[in-house]
């Protein structure tokens, strides 16, 4: 009669030496391909990637910080231009000088 595996849901801060080793020896180039995203009841969600022991089955949390695109200062990137005299050269082009001739 076949056993099955133990399944297991724990941290990457929870590992061995000796399974971090191992994880990172499995995923050599990184998490971005094979990370699971579970989303719970209250809103939030975390990320999990799969790895597999002769007796347990486990899904790796791992810690990801996720990049909103909200940036405060993103509105004002270009106020603070740190090349002098560019309003000056804008003010000399001719109205009627097409883009090619530059």
């Amino acid at each position: 009669m076949a056993t099955s595996k133990r399944r297991l849901i724990t941290s990457i801060h929870n590992l061995t030496p000796e399974q971090l080793a191992e994880l990172k020896t499995l995923y050599p180039l990184g998490f971005n391909d094979v990370m699971i995203r579970y989303d719970k009841p209250d809103g939030t969600f975390f990320y999990t990637v799969p790895y597999e022991t002769e007796d347990t089955y486990y899904m790796v949390k791992i810690d990801v910080k996720v990049d909103d695109g909200a940036d405060d200062d993103s509105d004002n990137y270009y106020d603070d231009d740190d090349i002098k005299g560019a309003d000056e050269l804008a003010d000399t082009q001719p109205d009627d000088a097409s883009d090619d001739e530059y």
